[in-house]
Formats: C-alpha cells, structure tokens, sequence
C-alpha cells in the first residue's frame, strides 16, 4: 500500500515536473521567438526628446514659444527627490528593488482580474516598461506586446542606471494639458518650476499619469482630488513623508492654473503676432517642421519690442480710420443664444467660447448687448470687466457715424442708435474712450475689424535686421501675413528700379525725356496709358520724371534702354525671383505682383550705397545643447581676434557684401526719391533727418503704397482689401501709408538716429535749372535751383539727350543734338498746357511745358 502511495505521488510529481520542464520551455520558446527582431534599447542611451522651441527678442526676453509636444527636458540630477518620490509611489514602490518587472505585482494584477471576474483589470506595468512601451513599443493591449515589453524592460536595467531610466520616464510622459514631463506639467498646472512645488502638487501631478485625458482639473475636481490624496497615502507608507504631512498636505484645495488660482505662464507671453509667426514658417521650412517644433531650439529674434507696437497701432490707425471714413457697420462678430443672457455667469462663459473676437488689438475687448433701451443706448458686458451698479453702456449717439449693411450687401439708413446695429446677444468689439487731457474714462465705444487690410515692415539698412512687421489688422482675426505672404501690384512705388537702369545705361537726373501721350497696339488692343493727371507735360528732365510719378515718361524710359534690362535689375534687387519679371511695358509701372518684404529689401540698396542686404527676423539659432546653427551676420571684424589694439584704434568690421548697382547710381536715385519727399507725391513726410522715398498707387487705387528710407531705417507699407477693390477716388499712397510712415519713423528717428545721405566718390555737383535741365551758375538760387550730382566723366552735354523711347512724338521728333543751355522765348501757348518755346544750343526750336513739374501731384500708378 506504502508503495502504491509513493508511487502515485511519484507519478504526480514526475508530471509536474515534466509539465513545468515543458511549461517553461514553451515559454522560453515564446520570449525567445518575441526578442528576435526588438528595437534596441541602447538608442535609449542618446535620448533626445522633443522639446520646445523658443523665441527671445534682442534683449532675451521670451516672446514667443512653438512645440508639438510642450516639453521642458530637465536632467535627472536637477528633478527634485520629492517629484521623483512621488511618482514612484503611484506608479511602482518597488522601483528601485526589482529588475525591470514586478512579478509581485503582476501577481497581484492577476488575481484581481480573477477575484472580480475580469471587471477589475489593473495594469502591472513597472515604470521601466512604461519607458519602454512610450518609446519604442506600441500602446495597443496584446500579449505581444507585453512579452516584448518585459524582455526589452530586462536589457534597459542592465545598460541603464535607475536614476537614468526615472528621468527618461520623468521628461517624457504624457500628464494631460499638452504637457510631456513633469518640467512642462508643473509650469501647465501651476505656474511654477519643479522645485518649487509643494507635496500635494508632485502628488498631483503624479496622479495624472492614470489617466490623462480623464484627469482634468475643473471638470473632474473631485476624482483628480482623491487620486492625489491616495498618493500621498503611498508616499506616507513608503517613508517620503511622515503621516502630519500626509494629513496637512492632503486637506489642501486643489488650486490649478485652469481653475483661475495661479496666473497662466502663456499670460505672461506677448500674444503670437505676425512677427513670430513668420519665424516659424520660414524655419519650419528652413530646418524642417520636426525639427522646428521638437528640436528645442533657441531662436534669437531681430525684432525690438518697442517698434513693433509703434508699427502694429500706426498701421492699425491706419486701417481703423479708414474703416470709419467709410461710414459702414460690420462689427457683429457672432450672436449668443437667448439662454445665454439669462445671467452673468452665463454670458461670461459663452462669451469666453467666442474664438473668432480678436484679442490681441490693445484697448480692445469683446462684449456682448445685453439690452438697448428705446433711447438708443445699449448696456453691454465685458469680458475681463467686473459688472457695475448701473452697468456698462454705450450710448447712441457712439453708433450714428455708421450705416449698416444688410445681407444683400445694401446698406440701410445712418443709425441713430445702437439698435440700429446690434441686437441683445450680438457679440461685438468696444473701447474706452478717455480723456487726452489726463487718460481719465469718458465712454466706452463701439469698434470693428476693418475690412481693409495692410503690411508694414521696417529694417536696418545696413544689417538686414528686420526690427518690425505688421501682416495685418489683427494676428488673431487673420493669421494672413500681408507682408510676406500677400502678392500685389507695387503701382509707382516700382519706379525707381526703371530709373535706376537707366542712370546705370547712359541717363543723368538731367537727361530730358519726352512726356507725350503713346499708343501701343497690344493682341487685347490699344494700349494707351495716361499720366495720373491726364496731362502730358512734353520735354521733361528725368528727375521730374520721378517726383510726379509720370507714367509716360516712365514707359519710354523702359522703352529705351529695354525691359530685360529693367526685369533684371528687379530681379538682381530681389523684387522678383530670378527669371520670373516679365518683360512687359505695363510692368515698368508695377503692374506685376510682388510682396511688401520683397520691396523694403531691395530699397535698403538704395539706402545703403548699392550693396546686398538680405532681410532677416533670426539673428542666432541655437540646438538644445547650445551650438550655433544659424548666424545671419556673416561680417568679418578685422582686429577682433587680438589681444589688444593700439591706443586709439577700434575694430574694423569689413561687409564682405556683394555690390548689386553703382555707389553713384545709388545716391542719384536716393537724390531724386527726396525730391519725391521735398516736392512730390510723398511730401507729407513730415520728419527732421533726411527722407527720401517713393509712393505708389495702382489702377483704381486697388492699391496704395509707399516705401521710404533714412540713412539707418526703411520702412514699407501698403493697403488694401484681400480681395482688390477700388478704395475710393481720394486713395493715394501718399494720404494713406505716409502717415503710417510717419508715425513710426518719428520712433525710429529718436531711436536710432538719421544723417545726410552719404555723397560717394566717383561723382560731382553742378546746379541746374530742374524745369529745364539746363546749367546754371555756381552763385544761382532759387525755387528752379537744384544742385544735381554727376557721375565723373559725364558732362551735361551727354545728359540731356532728348528720349522718345523710339515711339512717335506728338510735339516735335526725337533728335540727336545734345543741347548745351535753353534760351527761353516767350510762352507761345503751343503745344501742352503752359508750354513755351526755347532755342537750344543746336540751334533748334523745341517746345518745354511752362513748369514741367507742376502738375497735378499724384502717386501714378498703373494706366
């Protein structure tokens, strides 16, 4: 019987053992088949995560921050104990014990499942395998994946230390929020660095791992409380924190960013504007859009704070005080539900949720009617703006400078209240209006987004730093950056690239050109295009050509020297890309689209002498471990590498730049565009260092232009709709950007200076008479007097050859003789208006316009 019984035991066991033998071969078999062709852990080693990208301005302020994943790496030595702490308690106490998995608590795991008949499935998973599935498995719930996970879990203990592979899990996990790591998750949820967090906020924090999406800390207040709580219990009984601690720390409120207890961190950030986000596109584009946004760079920006706001509110101005010029109402942005006027609380938060009301126009808020009495006035409430006894109103006679426009784009009667134009639930932008006299509140008003738009753009001359741009009204109500992005029609403010050609092919400031009417049979028809005055003017020195805009002579200058010779000038200047002007007479007068940054880059050549500048926002980029990637200047300083310099000496900075025109050409062209201040289209320029400049104005004022320059500064504007429509009769460059000029460069002028224009060698003055071109005494004044500036080697003779650009004259045939002086005759009343006949040296009689430069002042433009 004893040896029945042994040897019934005996069996049992041999099958236990051969069942074990085998049970652990088929799973060694198992993890043998899944750890054939694993990622390797060892890459591991070189983790770089994707951190945020940052913008600072000039004087390393954060202005602007760009990431996919909102990260902050930190180091592992530089994360608080009581961080690391409690994570490990939520999420593997036995951390620093085990080898990569916890079988107690895989044990464990397994018998609740079998307790509650699968409705409580926990994970098991050790922070080592977390790492493991965020970096290099998948989040899908299999077997696979989880066999694969502890095998890779075994190698990553084995290369890397505990402390390496908490701070691989610290930085990278997902705590909900749009925040990767506890560095980012802290400044999300509480404004505050790591070290700065109190117990109950690391508990916090650590409870969001459970359940990110879930975990929010309004709308799940309490669940997000309790978890807390439950890992300050396990931080208790692990011995982080004693039990006072845990019971203090644990009656704290929850206080969140999100539930308005601590200031925002991105409330401390200027909003993103046009500036920023050009940045971004052109980096995205420049070091890829992954690198861009996960690279962790530190990006210099060229942008002066201060200039940019005095660019943004001149171009809003602008644009505003054309809006209201107009005398039309488009301002409601959206209307509320009737069940959201029911209460404060309810507005509030319903006007919260309105995305589209721009919040980034200083002085602006949105608001939303509440009521309007018979009277007219209407009672509003104001986001950020704390109700009143009698409330906020509008009264309205604020609303009678408008007419609204109805759905079929008619417009109805001028209002004569509010409720002419906004109803209660309207949601619509106000502002207060104050007191010049000491800034005190008077009224709060109605505003609108204009439905015109604009650019601006400034930038130093010599550097190519862009100090400021504006690509539109607002950046929140219109990404759209006008500036860059925005193609249109240049109109006159192309002209100076024609004249500039010309002044480099033979022509003087002096060189008389014929200002008649031409004719130009095109496959659409005769082309006859018109001077902005619809007057011709006849022999007309060049200079005047420019001042006042005239598009006839401008056509025959074009003509002339050729319009291949005029596109690659455009295209040496940057106007256009190379090969891409078309060599078309229209185009001589802006016909052909380019961009305002295009523009203001190839004016500062003018500005500073002929040489290449290239605009730039960036002036450093660095990578997350701080090596320069990207540097605009590439100037060399001759000196700087010594140890001293001799006594009164300072460093040489050579340009090294590409010579893109002729110094004297330069200052030719810049002389003529301060005539164009002095006595053009752009005398409105109003400022006390020297200007020169040109407007620009297209067919139907469809556009408006004008671009200017300092000796230090240039700066560009232009207006109009997204879609071009006239602007109006009265819409020139010179009565809509010049102020915007104007108001910034009288900034720019007290910031950074201004100087006579610098005269190059290679040339010479001699005083003429600008009506005629002819030479005058040294000793000659006068309103007629300029003293105009020759290239050396050129007489007057050779510059004031008659030019018809070969088409055919209406007042006399183009001639070949080179006159000396004009012998004025009494005005015979032939030919143009107020024109007279002169003798010239050859003998001839010609006819000149009786003050050739005074006609109608205009910005030109395209005829």
């Amino acid at each position: 019987m004893f040896r029945f019984i042994l040897s019934f035991f005996g069996s049992i066991f041999s099958l236990l053992v051969t069942g074990l033998i085998f049970g652990l071969l088929i799973l060694g078999g198992v993890f043998w088949t899944y750890s054939r062709d694993l990622p390797s852990h060892e890459q591991l080693s070189q983790y770089a995560p994707k951190t945020i990208s940052r913008v600072y301005s000039g004087e390393g302020r954060l202005i602007d921050e760009f990431a996919e994943e909102r990260r902050i790496f930190v180091p592992g030595e530089e994360i608080p104990d009581l961080v690391k702490e409690a994570f490990v308690s939520a999420e593997d106490k036995n951390f620093y014990q085990h080898h990569g998995y916890d079988m107690r608590g895989i044990m464990a795991a397994g018998r609740d499942a079998v307790m509650s008949r699968g409705q409580n499935v926990r994970g098991a998973s050790t922070i080592t395998q977390q790492v493991m599935k965020n970096f290099l498995l998948s989040s899908d719930r299999s077997v696979e994946r989880k066999v694969k996970e502890l095998i890779l879990a075994t190698r990553l203990e084995q290369s890397l230390s505990k402390d390496q592979i908490l701070e691989l899990y610290l930085n990278e996990i997902f705590l909900g929020q749009n925040s990767y790591g506890v560095a980012a998750a802290a400044q999300t949820y509480f404004n505050k660095t790591l070290s700065e967090l109190e117990p109950h906020e690391a508990a916090t924090l650590a409870a969001m791992p459970q359940a990110p999406g879930r975990y929010h800390p309004v709308r799940a207040k309490e669940r997000v409380t309790e978890r807390r709580n439950y890992v300050l219990r396990e931080m208790w009984q692990n011995g982080y924190i004693d039990e006072a601690t845990m019971k203090s720390e644990s009656a704290k409120p929850l206080r969140s960013v999100q539930n308005g207890d601590f200031e925002a961190f991105a409330e401390k950030l200027p909003p993103r504007d046009y500036f920023t986000d050009e940045i971004r596109r052109q980096l995205s584009e420049e070091f890829g859009e992954d690198e861009f946004f996960g690279g962790g760079l530190t990006i210099r920006a060229t942008v002066e704070p201060h200039m940019q706001s005095v660019a943004s509110d001149a171009l809003r101005s602008a644009l505003e005080d054309y809006d209201r010029g107009r005398g039309i109402w488009h301002g409601v942005i959206e209307t509320l539900p009737e069940e959201a006027l029911a209460s404060e609380a309810a507005w509030r938060a319903a006007l919260f949720d309105v995305k589209a009301a721009p919040r980034d126009v200083p002085g602006w808020m949105p608001a939303v009617i509440l009521e309007v009495s018979d009277a007219g006035n209407a009672r509003i409430g104001i986001e950020g703006i704390e109700e009143d006894a009698d409330g906020h109103w509008v009264p309205a006679k604020d609303a009678q400078w408008a007419r609204p426009e109805r759905e079929d784009g008619s417009l109805g009667p001028r209002a004569q209240g509010v409720g002419d134009l906004a109803q209660p639930g309207d949601v619509v932008m106000v502002g207060a209006m104050t007191s010049d006299a000491d800034g005190s509140f008077i009224r709060w008003t109605l505003r609108q987004v204009p439905e015109v738009q604009g650019g601006f753009m400034a930038m130093d001359v010599n550097t190519g730093r862009v100090i400021a741009m504006q690509g539109g009204f607002s950046y929140q109500s219109s990404v759209f950056n006008r500036a860059t992005q925005a193609m249109r029609q240049p109109g006159s403010s192309f002209k100076p690239f024609v004249y500039a050609a010309a002044l480099d092919n033979g022509y003087t400031p002096a060189t008389i050109v014929v200002d008649e009417e031409i004719a130009i049979n095109t496959p659409d028809g005769m082309w006859r295009p018109k001077n902005a005055s619809n007057r011709t003017y006849g022999p007309t020195p060049l200079r005047t050509g420019i001042e006042q805009s005239r598009n006839l002579m401008t056509i025959r200058v074009a003509q002339d020297i050729g319009m291949q010779t005029v596109a690659n000038y455009a295209e040496r200047f940057g106007v256009y890309p190379d090969g891409q002007m078309r060599p078309f007479l229209a185009n001589s007068l802006g016909a052909q689209e380019t961009t305002l940054y295009n523009m203001v880059a190839a004016y500062a050549m003018f500005a500073n002498g002929g040489e290449r500048v290239e605009p730039t926002l960036v002036d450093r980029v660095q990578d997350r471990r701080g090596r320069t990637v990207y540097r605009h200047d590439q100037r060399d300083c001759v000196g700087c590498s010594q140890n001293a310099l001799p006594a009164g000496t300072a460093p040489e900075i050579d340009t090294n730049r590409e010579r893109v025109m002729d110094a004297v050409t330069a200052y030719q062209i810049t002389s003529m565009m301060e005539g164009v201040v002095k006595r053009g289209s752009g005398t409105g320029v109003n400022l006390p260092v020297p200007i020169a400049g040109k407007t620009g104005t297209t067919n139907e004022a469809k556009d408006v232009w004008f671009v200017g320059f300092s000796s230090n500064i240039v700066a560009g504007c232009y207006l109009g709709y997204d879609q071009p429509r006239t602007l109006g009769q009265n819409a020139y460059g010179g009565t809509l950007c010049v102020p915007v000029f104007n108001a910034f460069m009288r900034q720019a002028v007290a910031e950074y200076g201004g100087s006579a224009f610098k005269v190059p060698e290679g040339g010479y003055f001699m005083k003429i008479d600008r009506f005629t071109g002819a030479r005058l005494s040294a000793d000659a004044s006068g309103a007629n007097v300029i003293s105009e500036f020759f290239r050396d080697g050129t007489t007057l003779d050779s510059g004031m050859a008659y030019v018809d650009g070969g088409f055919e004259p209406k007042i006399m045939p183009a001639v070949d003789g080179l006159p000396l002086t004009l012998k004025a005759l009494p005005a015979t009343g032939a030919g143009t208006y107020g024109s007279k006949a002169v003798t010239t040296s050859t003998g001839q009689r010609k006819v000149i316009p009786g003050k050739a430069d005074f006609g109608t002042i205009s910005s030109g433009g395209l005829y």
